[in-house]
This record gives C-alpha cells, sequence and structure tokens, in this order.
C-alpha cells in the first residue's frame, strides 16, 4: 500500500471510533437512543434532522460533494448550539470530531429543545 492509504486508514481508525463515541453519549442526551448512532446514513439524518432541528434538504445537501464541507460545517455549528457551546465549538466538531464529540457527550452540557443559541458565561 502507498503512503496515502496508510494515513487515511490512520486517520479512520482515530476519528471513526472517536466520533462514534461522542454520538452515543450526544444522542440520548438529545432524546434518541443510542442505537442510532450505529447505524449508518440514519445516524446523519438522526443528527442533522433531529439534533441540530435542520430540514430534511440539509440532510440531502451533506451528501452533495460540491457543497459537503459547507454544509457539514453549518450542521456542526448548529449542533454545538443545541448544546449551549459557540460556532467555534462547532468549528471544532468539524475538524477535530473525534475529540469534540465526546467532550459535549461526556460533559455535562444539556441539549436545549428552543432556540439554538448559546448560553452566554454565568
Amino acid at each position: 500500500m502507498d503512503d496515502l492509504t496508510w494515513y487515511l486508514l490512520a486517520w479512520a481508525s482515530i476519528t471513526v471510533p472517536g466520533v462514534l463515541l461522542g454520538w452515543l453519549r450526544v444522542f440520548p442526551k438529545a432524546g434518541h437512543p443510542a442505537w442510532a448512532a450505529l447505524l449508518p446514513f440514519y445516524n446523519v439524518y438522526v443528527l442533522v434532522v433531529d439534533v441540530a432541528r435542520l430540514g430534511v434538504l440539509w440532510f440531502v445537501l451533506v451528501w452533495v460533494p460540491v457543497i459537503q464541507l459547507v454544509a457539514v460545517i453549518l450542521v456542526n455549528v448548529e449542533v454545538a448550539k443545541r448544546f449551549g457551546r459557540s460556532e467555534a465549538f462547532g468549528l471544532g466538531l468539524t475538524l477535530l470530531g473525534f475529540v469534540f464529540y465526546p467532550v459535549l457527550g461526556f460533559g455535562s452540557d444539556r441539549y436545549q429543545e428552543g432556540t439554538a443559541e448559546p448560553v452566554g458565561p454565568v
């Protein structure tokens, strides 16, 4: 195998379990069963439509290659806001999800049903 393949395998072996572990804790906080994080495509649907509270159109946009990166960033920013975190934390969810999703899942952050406005410092 070439070097790129090894890098991609190393990245996937770190990222996938980290994000999955975080999702297993984030989904129940948002009122969804943890098993939903284990089902491919359905987990993204739950994250986009139910947790981030964006429409089905956003679920479709996450899979469109041309605008995928922008859609994923915006979805993660909305997830961060739903848990009272900032837009910068949402960017962290996008770029370092294997770190930030477990922080969100295992932390004391609570899911906010209403508006997706971050809670300021107390």
